[in-house]
């Protein structure tokens, strides 16, 4: 117990920096500090804090592998050309290029994940929004906010989903069941908010055609290698397994193929990858771990099995509201894990352990760091040269989170 306090002093100094950025310094820098601190002070013995960057490994190359998906297609025109038919379909019209970019957002992250949504989709969005002339703040938000919103239609919209149910993730048609309306309604309510608060600019026209650059043999082999990812995730899912080999694996096969094609050394693809969000997801991986040995899960654990045992509609209400709001203080991976962790303790029923799902993925909406999606979402736009502040989504994100969370969860406890 006396270990605890010094623990949870820099635990929130440490998640109080990922979300505050101070000196604009990258967030891994302060998750990093924060699980080094911890094992420099004789608070998490080493093997621990190994064993916690361990448990993140199938994280890691999911991410590997998206990125690489994301960069090839980048440096072969394919967000270019994606775009440049976004724009011409939208017939100048910034609502109706908004809706577009929403309704690709739904596609992406339902069958390739949300965080693909924010590596692979969000840099065709600002090629759109350039191309266009249209305002990009409206059209960025869009994918930073159906990533989470539509994050729980299928069992690998979300690696979160995987982290949480562990190894009892529900067959399809189940899941389909406690979750097709959720998140139906989940995705209606953040687009309308969203569309509202963004209305004025949005009623500006854009640029009604533009040309379509020519997708070369390597930007059609980048394309297909996209959409064969998205397969194998779907087969990959259906056996309940995991996810982060093959996209890793998928994900370096196409990146060496269009390469190759291309007549260029893979090495420029993997020089321009943003590799700082791996240590960010492992630091945050060994904070958990530090909050798990201070006692915090078992006693969560203790009041979710109490709440389940009075009421189950009311513990999955109320214990998806509190990891909603909560994943935007230590991220909703982390929270996906404390819950994953608090679940198994209280034999908790199914009902709550799909209301906590619920909060896990929607709930980042609020922030800017509430969801690795999000973190890697603010990371494609900065290589853009847009910065997104704390504040400014947070006002966003109070607007559209809460009412798509009540909706979300009404609509679970309707199905019961």
């Amino acid at each position: 117990m006396t270990a605890a306090l010094p623990a949870w002093i820099i635990c929130v100094a440490a998640t109080a920096g990922v979300i505050a950025r101070p000196f604009r310094w990258p967030e891994a820098i302060w998750a990093v500090t924060g699980a080094v601190l911890l094992v420099a002070f004789g608070l998490l013995p080493v093997g621990s804090a190994l064993g916690a960057v361990a448990e993140g490994t199938d994280v890691y190359l999911f991410l590997t592998g998206m990125m690489l998906l994301s960069e090839t297609a980048r440096a072969e025109g394919l967000f270019d050309w994606v775009a440049a038919a976004a724009v011409n379909h939208a017939h100048a019209s910034s609502a109706r290029l908004f809706a577009l970019v929403y309704g690709a957002g739904v596609i992406v992250t339902t069958f390739l994940s949300n965080d693909a949504t924010a590596v692979v989709l969000t840099p065709a969005v600002y090629a759109a929004a350039r191309k266009s002339g249209a305002e990009p703040l409206p059209l960025l938000f869009a994918c930073a906010l159906v990533a989470n919103a539509a994050s729980f239609v299928l069992p690998i919209s979300n690696p979160a989903n995987l982290v949480l149910y562990g190894g009892h993730m529900p067959p399809l048609g189940a899941w389909l069941r406690s979750f097709a309306l959720p998140s139906l309604v989940s995705i209606v309510a953040t687009f309308l908010a969203l569309r509202l608060i963004e209305r004025r600019s949005l009623r500006r026209a854009c640029r009604r055609d533009v040309d379509r650059p020519a997708l070369s043999r390597a930007g059609r082999a980048a394309l297909l290698g996209i959409i064969a990812t998205a397969l194998l995730l779907m087969a990959v899912s259906a056996f309940d397994r995991p996810l982060g080999l093959p996209t890793c694996l998928a994900g370096a096969a196409t990146a060496l193929t269009v390469s190759l094609m291309a007549r260029r050394s893979p090495a420029t693809v993997i020089g321009a990858i943003s590799w700082s969000v791996l240590p960010l997801v492992a630091g945050l991986f060994v904070l958990v771990e530090a909050l798990d040995r201070t006692g915090v899960v078992g006693a969560l654990a203790r009041a979710l099995g109490d709440a389940a045992r009075g009421s189950e509609q009311f513990a999955a209400a109320g214990a998806g509201t509190i990891v909603a709001f909560g994943s935007n203080l230590i991220n909703n991976l982390p929270a996906g894990l404390i819950a994953s962790t608090a679940i198994d303790q209280a034999h908790a029923p199914r009902l709550v352990v799909d209301g906590l799902l619920i909060g896990v993925d929607l709930g980042p909406n609020l922030s800017v760091t509430g969801s690795l999606a999000t973190i890697l979402w603010l990371s494609a736009i900065r290589r853009e040269g847009e910065e997104i502040g704390f504040w400014r989504f947070l006002k966003v994100g109070a607007t559209t989170m809460p009412p798509a969370l009540l909706v979300a969860l009404g609509a679970r406890l309707l199905i019961g």
